[in-house]
């Protein structure tokens, strides 16, 4: 027999037909096709994590300007971003998102540590978020401009302006104020940075921010807190008695519940004060699923006000509440019921404030700009106050949110591939040890 194929055939196993060149070169065009249409539908199916993440990194190609049309400056709403883009990265391996993260910061982090644009005399707690990219960048590469970069930043946590129980200034240029929204943008990295470098004593700190926070802003008959407080009573917004702002913004409390879950992260476990933060976030569960919106899911922009003229449900909020109540249930610091109430916030976030353009891009709407109290011109925290910021869509901090809470969600949606098993490791064989951030040897 010749085993020779004859010209302008393919040579065939024994038994089956021979197939034509041009055959072949059909199925292959054919499977092209079918390929090309399956990548097409795969930009639509993919996870919304990735696709908002390719958003943010096509909006913000080096980094997130909260103020567009003017100069790019070291920000948290970078921050929020990148942190949401860190956890698309973790659930992909994929080098773009790392990639993204490191150019973030290399534009502001020089080679001797220092940031451009930053100004450690502001005392502006705004200003240490982005320290967690940088901690992050530092493990990773161990490169040594990140970490003098965070310690910087550190160094104005040392000396940040406190009131008189020790609570953190929000801004020098804001005194005797803490704010709801400060506890996100210093704890976690304090938190982090204590974790990492062996700061075991700032863990009481840390503590004390979230325990003064609620004591001076919870209301007890709501549960809800108030998005400020003034120790000296002397801001025009400040209640004579109490010193807190009036209203109940949304974001501020979303702010906080992040705090909240991102800093039990690195509390050692057996810490005193762990359990104490663990009893106040379950309080500030309690009081999140009280002031819902019951049909969507979703929580409004002045909290305990729904039947209030021109009140509107808001993105970010909802986007940080799901988030908290979330990730809460996953590391075992809230009842499991939660996650039911989770993902109905994120079913509501997805039906109401997620559109796909006619180019396929996702984006975010519904998202207040921004929200203060004080300064100039002067925000009085009023009711009217709050409804006045503009709505946008894409904004940064509620794309960075909506990041954070679609990784969150698409984790719990994993099926538990390593549930009931066990692994085993040698420590008789496959004793290593290895040098730590701080330089100390571990296992």
């Amino acid at each position: 027999m010749n085993d020779k194929p004859t010209k302008g055939t393919a040579h065939a196993a024994p038994g089956h037909a021979l197939i034509s060149i041009k055959g072949i070169v059909n199925i292959i065009l054919l499977l092209s096709l079918f390929t090309a249409g399956v990548a097409f539908a795969d930009g639509q199916t993919r996870p919304l994590s990735q696709r908002m993440a390719e958003t943010a990194m096509t909006l913000w190609n080096n980094s997130a300007e909260s103020d567009p049309g003017k100069p790019a400056k070291w920000t948290y709403d970078q921050g929020v971003v990148l942190k949401g883009i860190e956890g698309v990265w973790y659930s992909t391996g994929e080098a773009k998102y790392f990639s993204y993260i490191k150019r973030s910061m290399d534009r502001f982090v020089n080679d001797d540590g220092t940031i451009r644009t930053y100004k450690l005399e502001d005392y502006n707690i705004d200003n240490i978020l982005p320290g967690r990219n940088l901690l992050l960048l530092y493990k990773v590469t161990g490169q040594d401009k990140y970490k003098k970069a965070a310690d910087l930043l550190r160094q104005q946590l040392r000396n940040q302006p406190r009131t008189s129980e020790g609570g953190f200034w929000h801004k020098q240029i804001y005194p005797y104020q803490m704010w709801l929204d400060g506890l996100y943008m210093g704890e976690p990295f304090y938190a982090e940075y204590a974790a990492t470098f062996h700061e075991d004593t700032a863990f009481d700190d840390i503590a004390k921010q979230f325990v003064l926070m609620e004591h001076h802003a919870r209301d007890a008959k709501t549960g809800l807190l108030y998005h400020g407080w003034d120790e000296s009573k002397k801001q025009r917004w400040a209640d004579p008695t109490t010193g807190r702002s009036p209203n109940f913004w949304g974001r501020a409390m979303g702010w906080y519940a992040m705090a909240l879950v991102d800093t039990l992260d690195y509390f050692p476990e057996n810490y005193p004060q762990k359990a104490e933060l663990v009893a106040i976030l379950n309080r500030l569960a309690v009081a999140i699923e009280k002031y819902k919106e019951p049909k969507t899911g979703l929580w409004y922009q002045v909290l305990d006000k729904p039947n209030e003229k021109g009140n509107y449900l808001e993105a970010s909020a909802s986007c940080m509440f799901v988030y908290a109540l979330a990730k809460g249930v996953r590391k075992g610091h809230l009842p499991g019921s939660y996650l039911g109430v989770a993902k109905k916030g994120y079913k509501g976030i997805t039906n109401q404030f997620i559109k796909t353009d006619a180019n396929g891009q996702v984006n975010l709407e519904g998202t207040v700009s921004v929200a203060g109290l004080g300064g100039n011109p002067y925000r009085d925290g009023s009711y009217q106050y709050y409804l006045s910021e503009k709505v946008v869509t894409n904004d940064p901090k509620g794309v960075g949110a909506f990041l954070l809470v679609s990784n969150e969600i698409e984790t719990a949606t994993k099926p538990p591939v390593g549930k009931g098993k066990i692994a085993v490791l040698d420590y008789y064989f496959d004793d290593e040890m290895k040098k730590d951030a701080s330089g100390q040897m571990v296992p």
